[in-house]
Parts: C-alpha cells; sequence; structure tokens
C-alpha cells in the first residue's frame, strides 16, 4: 500500500512537534510519483518498528550505480513520508555524501537483517564530507533532515522492506 508514512502501534512521549509532522507525514502522499524524478521505479513502502511505535514511507529504491550515484541530488523538497533506500548487494561500509543535494537530510544506516546500525542526522546540503555507519551495512535510507530525531528513530529499531529478504528480524510477511 503506497499511502504515505504513517504512525500505528503505542505512539508515546510525541511531543506537539512530533505530533504536527506524523499528520504532515500522513497528508503527503499526493507527491509520490515525483520521487521517481526518472531514477528509480515506482515507490515501495518501507516500515519502521521502535520504541515510538511504527512509521511508514514511500520510498524510491537505489540498488544500482546510477542511481546511487544520482540518490536525492537536485531535489528542493522532500515529503516527510518519502525517503530514498540505498541497497547494496553485500554488507559493507558505505560513504555516501551530500553532493549537489539542497536539503538537509537524515541517514539510516542498516544491516542486512533490517536493523538500525546508525543514525546520521541532518546531514549538510553540499557538503563532500563523506558520512559512514560503519562496518556490516547492507541499506542507507534517507528521510526529510529532522525527521528521526522528531518521530524517535534510533539504533536498534527495525526496517520491513523486501529488501532485506528472508534473514529479516521484521520479515515483510509479518
Amino acid at each position: 500500500m503506497r499511502d504515505g508514512a504513517r504512525v500505528g502501534g503505542p505512539v508515546r512521549r510525541l511531543t506537539g512537534l512530533a505530533r504536527a509532522a506524523l499528520a504532515a507525514m500522513a497528508l503527503a502522499g499526493s507527491a509520490l510519483p515525483a520521487l521517481a524524478d526518472g531514477v528509480v521505479g515506482a515507490p515501495d513502502r518501507l516500515d519502521i518498528r521502535g520504541d515510538f511505535g511504527a512509521a511508514r514511507f514511500s520510498v524510491g529504491i537505489a540498488d544500482d550505480p546510477r542511481g546511487q550515484r544520482r540518490g536525492l541530488m537536485f531535489r528542493e523538497h522532500l515529503a516527510a513520508s518519502q525517503g530514498m533506500l540505498f541497497v547494496y548487494p553485500w554488507d559493507g561500509a558505505p560513504a555516501c555524501w551530500m553532493k549537489n543535494t539542497l536539503i538537509p537530510l537524515d541517514m539510516l544506516f542498516i544491516t542486512s537483517e533490517g536493523v538500525v546500525q546508525h543514525v546520521h542526522p541532518m546531514a549538510k546540503p553540499g557538503d563532500l564530507t563523506p558520512i559512514s555507519g560503519g562496518s556490516g551495512v547492507r541499506a542507507v535510507l534517507e528521510i526529510k533532515g529532522g525527521l528521526a530525531a522528531v518521530i524517535g528513530i534510533a539504533p536498534g529499531n527495525t526496517i520491513r522492506h523486501p529488501a532485506f529478504g528472508a534473514g529479516a528480524r521484521w520479515p515483510c510477511d509479518e
């Protein structure tokens, strides 16, 4: 289902700002086709689960060198319900940069089991400094800058998406 990010489950300790951000996420679904931007296919559904409850995103997939090079470059806006998932063929220590990226991003570095290993908040637009989440990373999820803190996304949270396959801690069939 591609209906934008939603929060479900036991959502606790949310500030008024967090509630407003989550409401904006629920209303942002109309912008989803623009995420593809000719680089990736139609957006996929991706869910994140943690102490905050759960959040749903519509993500573009960058799983080849061309898509990974372009990423979210030149985008002037990213809705709170959108993101881009960079999927690598093996575990490693990928480093990301913000070349030609016009908006701040949060980067979530994810293991092959779909577990958030590291969150790099508010990557600066245009910064060429490599950003790494350490070794053992299979994918990187880029979302709107500051959103991870607003929602409460943290290391140890689990991701549900087909990219993480049979070994995922939160399988797609749940």
